[in-house]
């Protein structure tokens, strides 16, 4: 994850992905798969984001292979974690239930 964070912020010079935060990856049991998370602040980065990662996943998985001693480098998919918000809804939710509305 730290690895794939600094290619991102340092090597990728896709202006999509400006303000792009790695949030999480999962690795398949036989490591050849990698789907990593991440999250932007608005919808609209969001699609843009999406768009320069697709992009630059090639990229990002020649160099992890470089940088990283791996017997197979796995692919990469991008996705956008929907944890934010989720929480959002549920606090609004939450703030509904206090205030007493329905």
């Amino acid at each position: 994850m730290r690895e794939i964070t600094i290619l991102i912020h340092e090597k990728v010079k896709d202006p999509r992905v400006t303000g792009v935060t790695v949030t999480g990856i999962e690795l398949s049991n036989d490591l050849k798969e990698a789907r990593v998370f991440f999250s932007v602040m608005t919808s609209d980065e969001r699609r843009r984001a999406q768009e320069g990662l697709d992009r630059a996943s090639g990229f990002i998985r020649r160099s992890i292979g470089a940088r990283m001693e791996l017997k197979y480098v796995p692919s990469i998919t991008f996705l956008h974690d929907t944890t934010l918000e989720r929480a959002e809804r549920i606090e609004r939710l939450f703030e509904k239930i206090r205030s007493g509305e329905e």
